[in-house]
């Protein structure tokens, strides 16, 4: 019987954008009509791109959050183009920002159904109370992410930086699984 490889869907990139100066949220508000700034209920302006789709929340030290994004490619995009629109609406931007990913989420699907009362004995760095919430947590070191584990196989993945680290991470999970005898893959029909 051959085994089915997970499927890996990137659901979410957040990242930080970085500008070496302070910003007019003020002078941006009146800028982008799009944006909502409303300094009492929250210290940041609330900017949505459409091309590429992201939420950002931009502040005045210079910082924006950016969410919303399926790929570092996406990233480096609507950086890009709120940059782009800053400087195009006359706002002093000094050098390129840093943009760097600070988490993406993933969900994907193991194939198969894993019996997590086991797993949580057999895998170190581990949490199940199915009392409280239906999934395992697993803590993975190497790479440094973790897991959010359905018995249905289905899972969630957070805290990687790069794809690769989550592609590295299911392939690792799904090893130790396999070696630990934690998953029942469906017989494949001939």
């Amino acid at each position: 019987m051959q085994k089915l490889m997970p499927t890996v869907e990137i659901e979410n990139v957040v990242a930080s954008v970085s500008y070496d100066h302070m910003l007019d949220l003020e002078v941006i508000a009146k800028m982008l009509p799009s944006s909502r700034y409303n300094p009492q209920h929250f210290p940041g302006l609330v900017y949505h791109s459409k091309k590429p789709k992201a939420s950002m929340l931009i502040f005045s030290s210079g910082k924006v959050v950016c969410s919303g994004m399926t790929s570092e490619r996406q990233v480096r995009r609507a950086a890009g183009k709120i940059t782009y629109e800053l400087k195009s609406s006359g706002i002093v931007i000094v050098n390129e920002p840093d943009v760097r990913i600070q988490n993406m989420v993933a969900s994907l699907d193991l194939g198969g159904k894993v019996d997590l009362e086991t797993t949580a004995y057999r895998l170190e760095k581990t949490f199940y109370d199915p009392d409280q919430f239906p999934g395992l947590v697993y803590r993975m070191e190497n790479p440094k992410i973790t897991f959010v584990i359905f018995s249905s196989g289905k899972a969630i993945c957070t805290g990687a930086r790069r794809k690769a680290d989550i592609l590295d991470g299911v392939d690792r999970l799904q090893a130790a699984l396999e070696i630990n005898k934690l998953i029942d893959h469906p017989q494949e029909s001939a």
